[in-house]
This record gives structure tokens, sequence and C-alpha cells, in this order.
């Protein structure tokens, strides 16, 4: 029911550099919907995540004396943090789903709303098939959302074919990318495609090799064990090593805040080390086991069902 004015597909750029070197259509899409708010003139506005593009937005929609409302917290506490002080400033409602975020914003004087993980409704409405054999189970490969991760993460995940023959492994794709793109990356016809259908992928799985982000969790919520691994530009790589202040990069493990999966980073990301990870997970049952126990407390800790509910809600009493 909603009008779509531009895909964030078109603009999300990956690393500082990748940023830079995109500045003028950056610049064009935030005078676009500047624009858009001004003429619509809508009685709140909602920005979810992308922090990049929405705290630049919140002080012009605040100047409008339109409420400003934000529904998952970007990740001041993880680099940035100063940016507490526009939230405090731009923001009139938080709602976080991160159980650690409400702790954060007390710290600094600013009450949040914990709404819980909207990930806990998706899956659970979401049409899952009939699980298979453990046999027939695949190794999942979830390479990322955008362009630029997968080329630099799938080529080297589907290696990992050749060293388990016996295995069926299939690939999370997604339709806004072509068949061919994946096809052409992977130069291996038996690893199958599961395209928009990642929840039942993960659902027939029995391992899963996935690139950090939110697949990390979705990854964990259906129980099974995983690699988590990402790479990027090297210098982008090296001046966010030197700004990000966590210990962890997968969701599991921040929200756990323990090593609960293995996370293969830039140089560690390699053949070698996914071959011995995807070994253990496989043929070693105390390294499975306690994965799969460790879930089970991160899932008590994600809150209720019902997030999205939760939040419509906090929207619609704040605006009336």
């Amino acid at each position: 029911g909603a009008t779509l004015v531009k895909h964030f597909r078109d603009t999300s750029f990956m690393g500082f550099i990748e940023v830079v070197k995109h500045l003028k259509t950056i610049k064009a899409l935030f005078r676009y919907c500047k624009q858009d708010i001004e003429n619509w003139k809508p009685d709140a506005v909602i920005l979810i995540d992308y922090p990049g593009f929405n705290l630049r937005m919140a002080p012009f929609i605040k100047a409008l004396n339109i409420p400003v409302i934000y529904y998952i917290s970007p990740q001041i506490w993880a680099w940035k943090e100063n940016r507490v002080k526009k939230i405090k400033q731009y923001v009139d409602l938080m709602l976080v789903i991160l159980p650690f975020e409400s702790a954060f914003y007390e710290k600094h004087n600013y009450n949040s709303v914990f709404v819980g993980h909207p990930l806990l409704d998706e899956i659970e409405n979401y049409p899952i098939e009939n699980i298979l054999e453990e046999d027939d189970k695949y190794i999942a490969l979830l390479p990322g959302s955008r362009k630029q991760e997968i080329s630099e993460m799938l080529p080297v995940m589907a290696q990992l074919k050749a060293y388990f023959p016996n295995k069926r492994f299939a690939i999370a794709a997604l339709s806004v990318h072509e068949t061919d793109f994946y096809k052409n990356l992977i130069q291996d016809d038996s690893i199958e495609l599961f395209i928009d259908n990642t929840y039942n992928l993960l659902n027939k799985s029995t391992a899963a090799i996935v690139t950090s982000g939110t697949a990390t969790l979705e990854t964990a919520l259906f129980q099974v064990p995983q690699v988590v691994c990402y790479k990027g530009n090297r210098i982008s790589f090296e001046i966010g090593k030197r700004l990000v202040k966590i210990e962890y990069i997968s969701l599991v493990n921040l929200i756990m805040n323990e090593e609960v999966i293995e996370e293969l980073i830039q140089d560690e990301f390699n053949l070698k080390n996914l071959v011995n990870r995807l070994d253990l997970i496989l043929n070693h049952d105390a390294y499975r086991n306690r994965i799969k126990n460790k879930y089970k407390i991160l899932l008590g800790k994600l809150g209720e069902k019902g997030a999205s509910k939760r939040a419509a809600s906090s929207i619609f009493n704040y605006v009336k």
C-alpha cells in the first residue's frame, strides 16, 4: 500500500572508498527525497536503519516540524557513538530491536522502546516447506545481498563443494540480481540456487557459510550451525578497524557477548579455514551441539513475537 519513491539498492554503497566514488549520486538522492517530503507533508517520518542517509535527513525533517521516528537503531554502539547527540536532538521516538540497545541509550539519558526482533514474526509467517531427510540436507551459502559483497564472497564459498563432493550445496540468491550473475561467479552447475527463498534453504540445511549481517541471526533462528565471513575493500577495512569498538561482527556473538560462532574476517576468510570450520560442524558432534545449545539461549534474549505490531502501535500512539 506504499508508494516507492526510490529503491535503496540504487544507493547501497559499502565502505569509505565506495561512498566517495558515488557522492554525486548520493547528493542527488538527498535533494530528491527532501523535495518529496516537502511536497507530501506527512504526519510523521519513520526512519528505518540506514544511518548514513537517515541521520542526515533527520535535521531537515525536524526543521519542518514533522515528528521523526526511528525504527531499528543505527549501530552507534559499534562505532560513531557521538551520533547519539544527533539522535537526542532530532529523533522524537527510538524503537530498538536488540536487547542491549535500550541499556546503551539509557546510559546516554535517552529513552528508547525495545519492541523485540521482527525476524521472529518473519520466520513464523513464512510458508516453510516440509523438511528433508538428514542425508538430503544442504550446505547453505549465504553470500550477502549487494553485488559488491557477493562478488567478493561467493567464489571462495563455492570452492567448498570440491572438498565435500557428497554434500548438496545451495546458494541463497535474490531475484534483484540476474541468475547469470550468480552462475558466472561459481562456474558449477551442481550448486543449486534458492531464489528469494532463504528460509526454506535454511530449513533444509545442516550447516551454513554466511556473510556477516542479519543473515547470521536468521541462520541461528533456524538452528543451523554456521561460519560467519566477511571480506571488503582493504583500505575501507583498515579504516573501519580503527573506528569500530566491538569485539565481534556477527549479531549472534554480539547479542550473546561471546563467540558462539566462528568469524573469518578479511585475510582469515580463505578456503583452507572454510574447509576446516565446515568439517568441524559436519563431523564433530560436541562442536555442533554447543552452537545449537547457545542458539536456544539466544532465542530467549530476543523478546517475544509481535515486534512489528508493537512498533506500529508505538508509532500510532505517538503520532496520535
